[in-house]
């Protein structure tokens, strides 16, 4: 998550680019043929209300209402006594500013919340639709799988072995957020899903893995896999190899 410090600072820089194109404009010719075009204001302005907006969606402030965003900057603007932040500013104000970083963290934490619990609920019913039109199998622990190709009899079963596949990972609504080919890697160096799910198929084989999020990223999610997501691995086992204890070298 971005820092509030950062998306203040931008916000506070919108509120600037505002507040300049309302200005006077003082000094001879000379001194103002130093100031900025007007389509270099409109440009920065556009790119700052780009750069404000991303911020917002980044974040996951989700809908919010524009009407009072513009409000709280024009207000912004129109506040005329005392220093930012201080007792005769923030009167000035229909709520007090020195909360904000409280009201916002208030708030995101509620969007997290709501989040986490859909994308379980929508999770959850995936993989038992899943398991209905595919005859997929589960484990114990809750990750539903589809064997395509059994492979052979050599499979990994200690999570210290490495394996090398080939995968492609998507999120149940189809959006692909990984893959790789002749990808190499321990199992205990990756989520708990995959750590469990190699050791189902074996070398040569393919697979299908529908992770719950418990088994993947959790409730804080990764690199843009939200909260709570269950996750699908297509994954073709290209090699197993045991892990073998090194012998340590014999005392002279």
């Amino acid at each position: 998550m971005m820092k509030l410090a950062k998306l203040f600072a931008i916000a506070s820089a919108a509120v600037l680019v505002m507040a300049c194109g309302t200005s006077e404009v003082e000094g001879s010719k000379e001194v103002q043929a130093l100031l900025p075009t007007k389509g270099q204001v409109d440009t920065t302005s556009y790119m700052l209300g780009v750069n404000f907006g991303l911020a917002m969606t980044q974040n996951n402030f989700g809908d919010l209402n524009i009407a009072m965003v513009r409000k709280g900057m024009n207000d912004a603007l129109n506040a005329k006594e005392g220093e930012p932040m201080d007792s005769v500013f923030v009167k000035q104000f229909k709520m007090d500013p020195s909360e904000m970083n409280m009201i916002i963290n208030s708030f995101l934490q509620k969007r997290m919340a709501y989040e986490g619990a859909l994308n379980k609920e929508k999770g959850d019913a995936f993989r038992r639709d899943f398991i209905a039109k595919n005859s997929a199998d589960t484990t114990a622990t809750g990750i539903v799988y589809l064997i395509q190709d059994s492979g052979s009899e050599l499979h990994a079963t200690s999570d210290r072995d490495t394996v090398k596949v080939n995968y492609r990972g998507t999120t149940i609504d189809g959006k692909e957020f990984d893959a790789n080919e002749g990808a190499t890697f321990p199992l205990n160096r990756v989520i708990r899903g995959w750590t469990e799910g190699m050791k189902l198929v074996g070398e040569g084989g393919k697979i299908t893995l529908v992770i719950p999020a418990n088994l993947a990223y959790g409730e804080r999610g990764n690199r843009g896999i939200a909260p709570n997501s269950t996750l699908i691995f297509d994954v073709d086992l290209l090699e197993v190899h045991p892990f073998v204890e090194k012998e340590e070298p014999a005392k002279k």
